[in-house]
């Protein structure tokens, strides 16, 4: 199943963990990615901490667990490779996928793509 199938398809609860350039981590509950194709995701963000730290380290890990009783789904690790100001671009984005943003819509939003360094399942280290 490709990534943009799994993410279409399977229910659950998304995590981004990202860290500024001292190391400090920041967590926070995300929407499913953007599957722009095997190797690249992207995110609609507004400016908050988590697109902060991003300016000083392009790196992050998104944790998905499936819905349900098992401890099952993925984490992705993350580089940041680019991002889109373009508001009209953005709101394509957000609509494709009816995202709920809780701020006031004159806040700033981002489109922040990804390049998907590695695949995991949710426990353990194989592929």
């Amino acid at each position: 199943m490709t990534l943009s199938e799994y993410f279409q398809t399977t229910q659950g609860r998304c995590v981004l963990a990202t860290a500024d350039a001292n190391g400090l981590v920041d967590l926070a509950i995300y929407s499913r990615p953007n599957v722009i194709d095997e190797e690249t995701v992207a995110f609609i963000m507004l400016d908050r901490l988590s697109h902060v730290n991003l300016q000083s380290n392009p790196h992050a890990a998104f944790l998905f667990m499936e819905a349900g009783e098992k401890y099952v789904g993925k984490r992705l690790m993350l580089t940041k490779i680019k991002e889109e100001e373009d508001q009209e671009v953005i709101e394509k984005f957000r609509k494709k996928k009816s995202y709920y943003l809780p701020d006031d819509d004159k806040k700033k939003r981002f489109l922040v793509y990804f390049h998907v360094d590695k695949v995991l399942p949710l426990i353990g280290d194989h592929e």
